[in-house]
């Protein structure tokens, strides 16, 4: 319910106090402060600055995270003829920075060992000392990518006294990207090399090259723009074909050269398990020194060193890299988080918001001796003509003995309280605008009862909903109750996708809230109140949007117990558009927020508010992650796996949802709609909790909104 006081600049009535019996409650008439100016652009900048994070983070992550199977020999080419002779049947190092092609190869009984993919945290260490062990120099053609994850090891390969080739940034095949993409994907990995190491290279390995004589037409045009780029291109003259890990010895045989013949032979310490790669290279190197083999890198010379503009650019690189690694990281650690709270709090819904219900369904339970005082209906109303007079007729028709119904219309201007002044047992009060609280306040001044239940203008009550309301307060210690409050009008999609979401949002959370004593709102729609409680907790308060949250809070601070009633039902009408729900759920999360963090200190903000925060702030601020993994991973990681788990977490939220329809006594039929809502209206409620935590952290102050109502109770009993 919305009120011209909650609109900036608006005049509202002072405070005041009035006399109720021989005590007093302060009517808190101060609107809340106006809207602080700038919160918008600061919030946009905000949410502008997460959607550039989330986007570069994706897209570095895609660019850098592709998967790709490791070199292999590829088979002779025999139909591409524009391959020049010199190259195709010259040697593996191709230099194509001149006029004229030019290749070579080693000298007789020396072998260049080689190593793609890496570095790698787990085989290039190992590698790296079987070749300590043998004193051995090898040449590393590294992926760009991987030196920024792992630069320290590239520092060791080239401290060591290896050397360092290029292997491209990513391991595409260049001969299928156009040239500003090859000239890109080298010139990156040089970068990433220069910071890491403090040396460049003039060594390129295309991926998926191999032999010279398997070069195609397309392969040569590749090895043309890498010459073109001042690289001279380094390919094989053995393969070792320890990608496919045929067995130790089939490495080493495949990696002998014939006779006293010199050789490139190719090797990889990355992409997979190479514990056969290091038992190999433990076998082959002595056998080859005994056979009078010498070892050296591919060019005999060490690394140059690289320039110090390409450091800083490189270090850029590196650090966009390893940043976006760490928070694709922390997502993973909070998805993990999330998806456990998910099942913790599923698997606590099952035992004790059951045990809840079978609890009070037993034949023995009992509140205690019937309630039979009188009470007083408070219902604030600004502009609620469409709704006002089915909403208090159905509180005229209450079975409960002694209720009395007072309206108080918060200066309407649409005729809200000559709506209902005809009605029997009704008193109209027209009070000077003030806001939601303020009316209510002014409604328990006014009252006489000790007994007050607070019901909104737009709700529609069961005849018996307040003699079971009040049943509680035959435990002297109950402070106040809160009802149970259904979507009347739930025959449109959004309809019923709010209407699932009280059952299992509202009502099924409040059973368990119940349980460990902290329910965080008794609902403006239907809740009743001890006036004792209300005078002791302060009345209601402008001091947060969530005036129900913040007075829950502060009846529990102050001793009291509040419970939950579930056969107290109530019916109200839910926003019907989907920007009046925007506002209106924008409105209750923010004060929720408000009310706990007012509220975090004493005994019950220590030992209950970090529970309700647990679930009802926290969660949902990570449950948006579910998703968003599930469409990254549906794209870039496994589909398999991806749709399963998201699959996994639908089942157990239909799971709770029939749990939470059969405790409620409601109809399974609108499920129908759920694998829908979970899609589209989940992700609405995941915008504006976010929206309102920005706006909370940037310390916005927001107005209250009015929401158009249509008088549609279509799915309240009749009658």
């Amino acid at each position: 319910m919305d009120h011209p006081a909650h609109r900036p600049g608006h005049p509202a009535a002072g405070p005041r106090a009035l006399p109720v019996g021989l005590r007093a409650v302060t009517v808190y008439g101060a609107p809340p402060p106006p809207p602080r100016k700038g919160g918008g652009p600061l919030r946009a900048i905000f949410a502008l600055a997460a959607l550039l994070l989330i986007a570069t983070v994706v897209l570095v992550e895609v660019y850098t995270g592709a998967r790709f199977s490791p070199d292999g020999t590829n088979p002779r080419s025999t139909t591409d003829n524009d391959v020049p002779a010199a190259v195709r049947d010259g040697g593996p190092m191709i230099d194509l920075t001149g006029q004229t092609p030019r290749s070579s190869r080693l000298p007789a009984r020396t072998v260049a060992l080689t190593f793609d993919d890496g570095p790698d945290p787990i085989w290039t260490p190992r590698i790296l000392d079987v070749l300590a062990r043998h004193h051995v120099p090898a040449t590393f053609f590294v992926i760009g990518s991987q030196v920024a994850r792992n630069p320290e090891l590239a520092r060791r390969i080239t401290a060591e006294g290896h050397e360092i080739g290029a292997h491209t940034f990513t391991h595409p095949d260049l001969a299928s990207l156009p040239a500003w993409r090859r000239t890109l994907e080298n010139s990156q990995a040089q970068l990433a090399i220069a910071y890491a190491t403090g040396r460049g290279t003039a060594l390129v390995r295309p991926p998926y090259s191999s032999v010279a004589d398997a070069l195609t037409d397309k392969d040569y045009a590749t090895v043309r723009s890498v010459g073109a780029q001042g690289y001279l291109t380094v390919l094989d003259d053995l393969d070792s074909e320890d990608w496919r890990r045929p067995g130790v010895d089939r490495i080493v045989k495949n990696a002998t050269p014939p006779g006293d013949r010199g050789a490139i032979v190719l090797f990889h310490d990355a992409g997979g398990d190479r514990a056969q790669t290091v038992a190999a290279l433990d076998r082959l190197i002595p056998a080859l020194q005994q056979r009078g083999y010498r070892f050296r890198t591919v060019t005999g010379t060490p690394n140059p060193r690289a320039g110090t503009v390409e450091m800083w650019r490189g270090g850029a690189l590196v650090w966009t890299v390893r940043g976006a690694d760490a928070i694709l990281r922390l997502l993973w650690v909070l998805l993990i988080v999330a998806g456990g709270l998910i099942v913790v709090r599923t698997l606590i819904l099952f035992v004790f918001a059951r045990a809840h219900a079978r609890r009070r369904r037993a034949s023995t339970w009992s509140w205690g001796p019937p309630v039979r005082d009188p009470v007083t209906i408070v219902v604030p109303a600004y502009n609620e003509a469409a709704t006002i007079r089915p909403a208090v007729e159905s509180m005229t028709r209450s079975t409960y003995p002694d209720v009395s119904i007072l309206v108080v219309d918060d200066e309407s201007t649409d005729g809200t309280a000559d709506a209902v002044r005809d009605l029997d047992r009704v008193r109209v009060v027209r009070v000077p605008s003030g806001g939601k609280a303020t009316a209510l306040n002014t409604g328990v001044a006014l009252s006489h009862d000790e007994l007050v239940v607070m019901v909104d203008a737009d709700t529609v009550l069961t005849p018996d909903a307040i003699e079971r309301l009040v049943q509680p307060f035959a435990d002297p210690k109950i402070g106040a109750v809160a009802g149970n409050v259904k979507v009347g009008n739930r025959r449109r999609l959004l309809g019923k996708w709010q209407h699932i979401e009280y059952v299992i949002g509202f009502n099924l959370d409040r059973r368990l809230y119940d349980t460990f004593g902290c329910i965080p709102t008794v609902p403006g729609a239907l809740g009743a109140f001890r006036r004792a409680a209300l005078v002791e907790a302060g009345g209601l308060s402008n001091d947060t949007l969530a005036e129900d949250t913040d007075l829950t809070c502060a009846i529990q601070q102050a001793g009291w117990r509040v419970v939950y009633e579930e056969t107290a039902i109530a019916y109200t009408e839910a926003p019907a558009t989907a920007r009046q729900l925007w506002r209106q759920r924008y409105r209750w999360s923010y004060g929720t927020m408000q009310a706990l963090w007012k509220h975090r200190r004493g005994h019950f903000g220590r030992t209950r508010i970090p529970f309700i925060a647990l679930f009802s702030v926290v969660l949902p601020l990570l449950a948006p992650l579910i998703d968003l993994m599930a469409v990254y991973g549906l794209f870039f990681l496994d589909r398999k796996i991806t749709i399963i788990g998201w699959l996994a977490m639908l089942v157990v939220q239909a799971l709770t949802a029939v749990m939470a329809f059969r405790l409620d006594h409601e109809s399974l039929r609108p499920l129908w709609t759920l694998p829908l809502q979970q899609v589209v209206y989940r992700q609405v409620m995941y915008a504006v909790l976010l929206a309102s935590a920005l706006a909370a952290l940037t310390g916005r102050r927001l107005g209250w909104q009015k929401i158009r109502r249509t008088g549609d109770f279509s799915a309240a009993p009749s009658g």
